[in-house]
């Protein structure tokens, strides 16, 4: 698992790290499963992988638009085998694929 931190998490956040809080315990490198696999599994608090609809993330620039909010620039990427789960403020979040296709949930 690698953790590539952005420039815009400094505006949100005072050290890195608090942008991607436990997402990091939630995930294993040595669990064969999808990223949203392991989140639904290992996200003991109530949470998990729920969809939020109404996303679009940006496959170039992982910028990622909800319709009457203004667009949120990543701030943390988490990268496992062929998986990208991209860390936005508000603790909202998307798993974007190979093929460019996305997923998004909140974990909070």
């Amino acid at each position: 698992m690698l953790i590539v931190f952005t420039p815009a998490v400094h505006k949100y956040y005072k050290t890195p790290m608090d942008a991607v809080g436990f997402i990091p315990t939630f995930l294993s490198d040595d669990d064969p499963r999808p990223m949203r696999e392991q989140i639904d599994g290992n996200y003991s608090s109530g949470g998990g992988w729920h969809e939020m609809a109404g996303c679009k993330v940006d496959p170039d620039s992982l910028v990622m638009r909800y319709p009457g909010d203004p667009p949120m620039p990543p701030l943390a990427v988490i990268v496992m085998r062929d998986e990208q789960l991209v860390v936005y403020d508000c603790s909202i979040c998307a798993i974007v694929q190979k093929d460019n296709s996305y997923t998004v949930s909140r974990l909070d």
